[in-house]
């Protein structure tokens, strides 16, 4: 389970104020990518609701949502979206990096240190460290995910009633085969990623 121990580390070297980043969305064939950057206050840590947190991916949809309340009433938070324009024109690194810089800039006060999820620094407005595997090791990253996961998933439930058929309420853009059915009978949206390649393929075809 994810704990402060990457948290107290930066204080104890000279950070006053760290924040952990995640993201969410690289896989699917539609929809933003999204992340966030949190800052969480250690006095509330102790309460029980926070046992449940740890990488988004390892959580039920309803300890998600749970967290996610709990989360933004308690910590600081900042949002980044890359949209499926920025994917196609930047790729899906380059976006994921895109949407990191701006949630760490939309976070309010600013950190002076990162903690992000991956291997890849994008490019910030403090100095930060990437830890792989983080939302399994720091709280500040496994929280990041929460509420990028959560948001996201928001954000596919509204593009569903915009482009119903795809079943994005349920698979939040990923390629399902209830996705791919109606990718082959109805086309792509304005909601797909272009440049990845089932998309791409439908698109070449003409389809539907």
């Amino acid at each position: 389970m994810p704990d402060l121990s990457l948290e107290t580390a930066a204080l104890g070297a000279g950070w006053t104020r760290i924040a952990g980043i995640d993201e969410a969305g690289r896989g699917p064939l539609a929809g933003p990518v999204v992340a966030a950057a949190v800052v969480l206050d250690a006095s509330v840590l102790s309460s029980p609701v926070w046992a449940a947190l740890d990488d988004y991916k390892k959580m039920t949809g309803t300890a998600r949502e749970t967290l996610y309340q709990v989360i933004s009433d308690t910590a600081d938070i900042g949002v980044g979206i890359a949209t499926v324009d920025d994917i196609d024109l930047l790729n899906i690194l380059g976006a994921t990096m895109k949407a990191m810089g701006d949630a760490v800039r939309a976070l309010k006060p600013a950190p002076d240190y990162a903690l992000i999820d991956g291997n890849r620094l994008p490019v910030l407005t403090c100095a930060g460290a990437c830890v792989v595997k983080g939302d399994s090791k720091s709280m500040s990253i496994a929280a990041a995910s929460v509420i990028a996961k959560v948001t996201r998933d928001r954000i596919m439930k509204d593009l569903d009633q915009c482009y119903p058929g795809y079943g994005w309420a349920q698979n939040a853009g990923y390629g399902t085969k209830q996705h791919m059915d109606a990718l082959t009978r109805l086309g792509a949206t304005p909601a797909h990623r272009k440049s990845f390649a089932p998309v791409r393929k439908i698109l070449s075809e003409g389809q539907p």
